[in-house]
């Protein structure tokens, strides 16, 4: 049994390399296992003719997700040339803030 301060800090020493050895074996059985794994998941669905779809990736949990992709929102403002922006989330378009900083408001460029 230790006895000093010293003696104890050497064992947790010991122990923490012990630690770090078996985990790093446990990593490296683990990938050995996982590449088993996936060839055996890529015969079955080869197999079967399975698809992503039908294993329900891309979605957290199997379940559907709730956000609609490829929409897109009304635009709200039109540049001189053209250009139209919705007014939603992120970066204004580069000739919109080139407006604002010369000078003009949004309400220039709304669609009535």
């Amino acid at each position: 049994m230790a006895s000093t301060l010293a003696d104890i800090n050497s064992q947790i020493k010991k122990h923490d390399e012990q630690i770090a050895q078996l985990r790093k074996q446990a990593e490296e059985l683990r990938n050995q296992e996982r590449a088993g794994v996936i060839e055996e998941l890529r015969n079955k669905v080869a197999e079967y003719g399975l698809t992503a779809a039908d294993l329900k990736l891309g979605t957290r949990g199997g379940k559907r997700s709730t956000v609609v992709v490829g929409t897109k929102a009304a635009a709200k403002y039109r540049s001189p040339t053209g250009e139209t922006w919705s007014g939603g989330r992120g970066r204004k378009p580069r000739w919109i803030t080139e407006a604002l900083a010369a000078g003009k408001s949004l309400s220039d460029f709304e669609i009535k």
